[in-house]
């Protein structure tokens, strides 16, 4: 059993735990921490982190509350034009 995947994905991790320390605040590490997160889980489940969040916010302003976890990686679809190009 091996570990090397695991560790080649922490990498980054690693290299910008320098920055965070300039978060501004530990709210701040914990927003980009959850921004981490969220960025990861799109790339576990096969979507592009940069069309995935470019798509969230452009939809976000005029999404329902209520239908929020539509937007989450593992339950989004991307509009058709997003799908057309890939």
């Amino acid at each position: 059993m091996s570990n090397n995947a695991a560790e080649r994905t922490l990498r980054c991790v690693a290299v910008g735990r320098h920055n965070w320390t300039f978060a501004g605040s530990d709210e701040g590490g914990r927003r980009a921490a959850a921004i981490y997160t969220l960025l990861e889980t799109a790339k576990l489940n096969d979507i592009d982190p940069q069309a995935w969040l470019a798509d969230v916010l452009a939809r976000l302003p005029g999404h329902p509350a209520k239908r929020i976890g539509e937007l989450l990686p593992w339950n989004w679809r991307p509009p058709p034009k997003l799908a057309e190009a890939a």
